[in-house]
């Protein structure tokens, strides 16, 4: 499911690109379990409007990979899920935090 890049190289704005898509990839995948979806809200506090509203912010997409970061399993298996790496969503995660 990642982006596919021919011959491995992009430009800053596709590295941009990529990452949003990656962010917005793990975001799916953390709404796909109802469960996970639940703790997401809870302990971001935010709500079903706000992720709506901030789908394309990056306080939103980041507090998402907060989220993943701060229980490895989830961040693991959203990697595998989305195929990707661990080092690669934090990597985002510090991007956005910029």
């Amino acid at each position: 499911m990642r982006p596919h890049h021919p011959e491995g190289k992009q430009d800053s704005q596709g590295d941009a690109q990529e990452a949003g898509t990656l962010a917005l990839m793990a975001l799916a995948w953390t709404l796909s379990d109802e469960r996970r979806a639940e703790r997401l809200l809870a302990l971001t506090g935010l709500d079903a409007d706000a992720l709506r509203a901030g789908i394309d912010s990056p306080a939103v997409l980041g507090a998402v990979l907060d989220f993943l970061a701060d229980h490895e399993p989830d961040l693991i298996a959203c990697a595998e899920a989305i195929e990707t790496t661990p080092a690669i969503l934090i990597g985002i995660r510090t991007r956005l935090r910029q």
